[in-house]
């Protein structure tokens, strides 16, 4: 098998009332010693009939060979989470240095294991900057690439996590409708990668189960759990006047209480609320909880107070009017879902022939692996590799299974919720084997 090398491309999403699609490099950033040792363009590309809608992107190089590396489009969850998350969170070439913060620009430093590192291109959107529709997005990868024909042949890929994984499946089912139908541009897509992903209205029923095996419930409360609710723990779906089943989810709800959800094994971090939503006399508090680096979230707080800055904005080439005061995950966005079942949409892209890699971290109670094996195993396809570890130095980083459908999911030992956020490495060389189609 050839040794092909892969880059990323980001695309972070922006909403604006413009008309103009402009992009440009950015040579230095705020935070950062010297000059970006990668290539970092930003732009605006104007979708719908008037173009009255505007989305913001990133777009990074591989350091590999970028005139034939494939493309990604990356995705972050929430809804209307910022794709700033996955530049300096998840997959991205840089990220905040771990320091004690003391009210200054945070700066920034290379991460040593990023996704664009000699491989591949990474294009987020950035949904902080406010929101789109799906059809927007479908708009944008054509009008996207329109502006880059010198990457039209490159191989597409869709990735994301957490909440993408219910709107990615079907932007690649609609991509992949409109090749067949002729379409122009033609997207030479060729799978998707989807991280902790929400899939189906009953996952949170696999949190019980995931509780259990983690020792955060007795096996006897499980036990009465599952035969008093019928395995049926949406508060939604329980029938009020079943009282056993209430008490039973009461009693779970005070043994998860000061649990950490999203990396069960980490310290609880009470209020991870960015500092917009804190009165302004607590934020010297913040401040001060800053400087000790307790809390992973403290990150996402420094990601705050960097986003913000004035020559952030200006370096990014982010337009004065677009936006307010930034925020990573904006929960007032007007949305409707209007599809909460994807599993469908993955059988559709199955029968097609399109690669794909699904992973969780395994130390997440807010999207269990429970539940995403189970819609997997829903799909109903054939295990072509049964499970086993899969190593990173000679030590267990995870499991794995892969299916005839061309399907590999895989854990990711002491990974949370998104997996890259804790396992990096891990991460970084589980999608370096498979881009390369290569066993885990």
């Amino acid at each position: 098998m050839p040794n092909i090398m892969y880059r990323f491309f980001i695309i972070s999403l922006c909403l604006c009332v413009a008309s103009s699609t402009s992009k440009g490099r950015i040579e230095y950033l705020p935070g950062f010693q010297g000059p970006l040792p990668f290539y970092l363009e930003t732009g605006y590309v104007g979708v719908d009939v008037n173009e009255d809608v505007q989305l913001f992107y990133y777009f990074i190089h591989s350091e590999s060979n970028p005139k034939d590396d494939p493309l990604i489009l990356w995705l972050t969850g929430g809804p209307g989470c910022s794709s700033i998350s996955g530049l300096l969170f998840e997959i991205g070439p840089i990220e905040f240095e771990a320091v004690a913060y003391n009210g200054s620009l945070p700066s920034l430093i290379l991460r040593s294991r990023s996704w664009t590192s000699k491989q591949r291109h990474r294009v987020p959107f950035d949904v902080s900057y406010k929101s789109h529709p799906n059809s927007s997005l479908i708009d944008l990868r054509s009008k996207w690439l329109e502006s880059h024909m010198e990457f039209i042949s490159n191989p597409f890929y869709i990735g994301g996590d957490s909440y993408s994984g219910n709107p990615i499946p079907i932007i690649t089912q609609i991509i992949s409708n409109g090749n067949e139908v002729g379409i122009k541009p033609c997207i030479n897509i060729k799978g998707y990668v989807l991280g902790n992903p929400l899939t189906f209205p009953e996952e949170d029923n696999y949190k019980i189960r995931f509780a259990n095996g983690m020792g955060l419930i007795s096996d006897e409360l499980y036990k009465s759990l599952f035969h008093s609710c019928q395995g049926e723990y949406r508060s939604d779906y329980i029938n009020p006047d079943n009282v056993e089943c209430l008490q039973n989810l009461a009693l779970y709800e005070k043994c998860i209480d000061g649990i950490q959800q999203p990396q069960v094994l980490e310290p609880y971090c009470g209020d991870t609320e960015s500092p917009i939503k804190l009165p302004s006399q607590m934020l010297s508090k913040e401040r001060r909880l800053l400087s000790a680096f307790y809390c992973r979230f403290d990150e996402t707080r420094l990601a705050y107070y960097w986003a913000n800055d004035v020559g952030v904005r200006e370096a990014l080439r982010i337009r004065k009017e677009s936006i307010g005061t930034w925020i990573r995950c904006n929960y007032d966005l007007n949305f409707t879902t209007i599809v909460d079942d994807v599993r469908p949409y993955h059988l559709n892209l199955s029968n097609k022939d399109y690669r794909s890699l699904v992973y969780s971290g395994d130390h997440d109670m807010v999207i269990p692996h429970q539940s995403t094996q189970a819609w997997i195993k829903d799909l109903g396809y054939t295990v072509i590799d049964q499970w086993r570890s899969w190593k990173v130095h000679g030590q267990i980083a995870g499991y794995t299974e892969t299916y005839s459908n061309r399907m590999t999911y895989a854990t990711v030992k002491g990974g949370g919720h998104t997996a890259p956020e804790y396992k990096p490495e891990e991460c970084f060389v589980m999608f370096k084997r498979w881009i390369h189609d290569q066993p885990l």
